[in-house]
């Protein structure tokens, strides 16, 4: 759950949920098996005809549904947990207050730590989430947070038809994460352009709330570049379509059976659909499948400021006739902004001629710039405008999808290995003289045995450079089952020898 407390609703306790669904087993939800059934015939995205309006005067979906429908997933995932929902490999007793009572006065009780029970077995807890296909080879967008912690993920199709998934790559700052299949010749969704959109305009949104797959809920744009708490990089469509539990990562459809949005939270006191639910844009959500499909994982320019927003009396103190902007508050030191010459009282008023209106603007625009990269900001300094040019570093990378079905080929690299971990920014790998590298961060199965350590660097395979996190996967599907991992380990380099099963 994310809370989201807005400024008029601190005395109810509302919190925007994210929707993943982790529905129990039981009730109507049952799980998916995997059939061998023959692909259907690719279905190029066509234009969805225009809904007719009833005698009522609404609009009639059933023409849209009936051509967007096929390309819409339903999604299964398996997580490992351990008693009280403790993932596998933590104490499942750990802040139990029954267990911290008998553990003080020393009583023995078997199944506790140290008591000659051992740890409690591992649970199998089951999520159910949605998606859509965005290409006929199998790419399937959905939200980071439906798949996250998975050990198993399960991609239903209309057609009855299921399949393993592998997790090409997460980015838990936008929510979006990027499945595939093996398949091919998929229906598959056309993408609008969420900018021109309008409030007040009618948005389908379909998906599988609560495990009931193929449902279809309808509403209005009810507010654009909605901003929620800790959400730097997200300009939220609000809408009052109907979303609950089960409805994350399904798409949301303009009246052309375009995809304009991803379902990914809703705003609540109880836990279930009140009236607002909010959708990532889809430009946002294709521009992160585009390096997570290319390089596994998202790469955002970092500027190293804290910034705030500016309000009408602080904009007169800085001499602005109103308040736009992102006003600097401090700057790290050594990072790209001091370099640059930026300093605390500036206000960064654009990116390369992109306007900032206000101080959430900077993180999104600065985060779709490549590290590297010269970008000319247009800042306001002593009353007087002017353009400074920085050359932008790197944010820490996303860890590594931690999910991805070990017996399949092209499976993802901490599936095969049992790890999870980040890549390297370009400054770590300056530092250590590489191109690249995966930080260790988890361990279990083959990596823990072969004594993988958290921190350890991973910087080759057989003697190969690791330059980025889909070479690595590369790397390790040309292994086999035997090859040797190049460690950085402190200050020194050591080979451990692997073997997968």
């Amino acid at each position: 759950m994310k809370p989201a407390v807005f400024r008029s609703t601190l005395a109810v306790s509302a919190i925007a949920i994210a929707l993943a669904g982790c529905l129990q087993d039981g009730g109507a939800i049952s799980p998916s098996h995997a059939a061998g059934a023959s692909p259907a015939p690719a279905v190029a995205p066509a234009a969805a005809p225009a809904p007719a309006a009833s005698r009522y005067g609404l609009p009639d979906f059933s023409a849209l549904v009936e051509q967007v429908g096929p390309a819409v997933v339903n999604i299964s995932v398996t997580q490992k947990v351990g008693r009280g929902g403790a993932t596998s490999g933590e104490d499942p007793f750990a802040g139990d207050p029954f267990y911290d009572f008998l553990r003080r006065f020393g009583v023995p009780v078997p199944g506790m730590p140290g008591n000659g029970g051992g740890r409690m077995p591992e649970q199998i807890q089951q999520g159910v989430g949605s998606g859509f296909i965005v290409s006929p080879d199998g790419y399937v967008l959905t939200n980071a947070h439906v798949v996250d912690g998975a050990s198993e993920v399960t991609v239903k199709l209309t057609d009855k038809r299921d399949f393993k998934a592998k997790v090409v790559g997460v980015d838990k700052r936008t929510d979006v994460a990027l499945l595939k299949i093996d398949a091919a010749g998929l229906p598959f969704v056309r993408t609008g352009d969420a900018e021109r959109t309008k409030v007040g305009e009618w948005v389908v949104a379909m998906g599988s709330p609560f495990g009931f797959e193929n449902t279809v809920t309808a509403g209005i744009i009810s507010a654009k570049a909605r901003r929620l708490p800790d959400e730097n990089y997200v300009p939220f469509i609000q809408t009052d379509v109907a979303i609950n539990p089960g409805n994350s990562g399904g798409p949301l459809f303009n009246l052309a059976g375009e995809v304009i949005g991803i379902n990914s939270q809703i705003y609540s006191r109880s836990g279930g659909f009140m009236g607002i639910s909010f959708a990532i844009p889809i430009d946002v959500a294709m521009k992160v499948k585009d390096q997570l499909q290319k390089y596994g994982k998202v790469s955002r320019g970092r500027l190293g400021v804290a910034i705030q927003g500016l309000d009408a009396e602080l904009a007169q103190n800085f001499g602005l006739d109103k308040p736009v902007g992102a006003l600097v508050a401090s700057v790290e030191n050594g990072s790209p902004a001091e370099k640059a010459g930026l300093a605390p009282g500036d206000v960064v008023l654009g990116v390369n001629g992109q306007k900032v209106d206000n101080s959430a603007d900077l993180p999104r625009i600065i985060g779709e710039q490549k590290p590297g990269s010269v970008v000319r900001l247009s800042i306001w300094r002593d009353r007087k405008a002017r353009d400074i040019n920085v050359t932008l570093g790197e944010q820490a990378g996303e860890k590594l999808a931690a999910t991805g079905g070990a017996e399949r080929k092209g499976e993802s690299a901490s599936g095969k290995l049992g790890l999870t971990g980040r890549a390297l920014t370009a400054q770590e790998a300056a530092r250590l003289g590489v191109p690249g590298g995966v930080v260790v961060e988890g361990l279990g199965g083959p990596a823990a045995k072969a004594g993988l350590q958290p921190g350890d660097v991973i910087i080759g395979v057989n003697n190969q450079p690791i330059t980025g996190i889909e070479q690595f996967r590369k790397l390790l599907d040309a292994a086999g089952n035997r090859f040797a991992l190049l460690i950085q380990r402190g200050g020194s380099r050591i080979f451990l020898p692997v073997r997968i099963g």
